[in-house]
């Protein structure tokens, strides 16, 4: 017979919503170096504040081959993303958490997006549970990432570049439950499902 205590239980899995940075939460500037340049997309700030009340947290992952190609540096991308939760901050949002890779394509690494590893260091960083979890993004690569995790998918393809992305997503055989114009539309249906 044991006397040692019942195991006490840690805290319960919590839910997230995963964004991608570049053409999600701010315009894609391609290769984006200089902080003061960043400016939020239409909407995300009051968006994000709204996510947060209804529990989630918010994870940006995103790929920035712009730093092993030379066009910019970790610290950059670490002002890039201060400055980021500096605009949020007056909507009374944030980004819980960035998590980026610094690779290009050709480096075949597993943190790249459309793979997962980044996913899965924030599960385990912020003990996330996938399965009530979602991910918001502007490419194929987001919903791929996210259909292997068993996240809710939302695709929301820059303007003008529509059809674009569904032939990509359709070559490569990809759907997203959701698909909207904004990310505002889409964090709504998102929150929409409960």
């Amino acid at each position: 017979m044991s006397s040692s205590a019942p195991p006490h239980p840690g805290p319960p899995p919590r839910r997230a919503l995963f964004v991608d940075r570049d053409g999600t939460l701010n315009p894609d500037l391609r290769y984006l170096r200089e902080a003061d340049k960043l400016e939020l997309t239409r909407g995300v700030g009051d968006t994000l504040s709204l996510v947060r009340e209804h529990g989630y947290l918010v994870v940006c992952v995103t790929n920035q081959s712009g730093i092993e190609r030379g066009f910019y540096t970790d610290e950059d991308v670490a002002r890039i993303h201060r400055r980021l939760n500096e605009l949020l901050s007056p909507h009374r949002a944030k980004v819980d958490a960035f998590y980026y890779c610094p690779h290009a394509p050709e480096h075949g690494c597993d943190c790249r997006k459309p793979r997962t590893r980044l996913f899965e260091q924030a599960r385990e960083e912020w003990n996330i549970e996938f399965g009530s979890s979602a991910v918001v993004g502007d490419r194929a690569i987001d919903v791929q990432a996210g259909r292997t995790l068993g996240l809710l998918t939302a695709l929301v393809p820059p303007r003008g570049h529509e059809e674009e992305v569904r032939n990509e997503m359709k070559e490569l055989g990809q759907y997203a439950d959701i698909e909207a114009a904004t990310f505002a539309a889409a964090a709504g249906r998102i929150l929409a499902r409960g």
